[in-house]
């Protein structure tokens, strides 16, 4: 299977030198062919808690983990503290 890693690059904006396209190219052929391999499960996995098959962790909230700023400096385009999008509907 040929990937394009310099789609996915743009697609994920993300830069990759020339130099390292091989590399990425032969590590996610292997990550798709690993995938591709693993075997089918027939039914239900089995949780660690048997007793309780349905116990989950406790939810916590995470706050103020990162500050506006920071998240709004990955963004392609910020206009008066906001995302600007393209125009969807008219």
């Amino acid at each position: 299977m040929k990937i394009d890693i310099k789609h996915i690059a743009k697609l994920s904006r993300l830069k990759i030198e020339d130099d390292k396209l091989e590399k990425f190219e032969k590590d996610m052929e292997t990550i798709v062919n690993m995938v591709d391999n693993m075997p089918d499960v027939d039914g239900p996995l089995t949780l660690l808690d048997e007793e309780n098959p349905m116990a989950l962790r406790e939810d916590r909230a995470v706050t103020d983990k990162f500050k506006r700023e920071e998240l709004l400096a990955n963004a392609p385009e910020v206009q008066a503290g906001c995302l600007v999008v393209p125009k969807t509907v008219e």
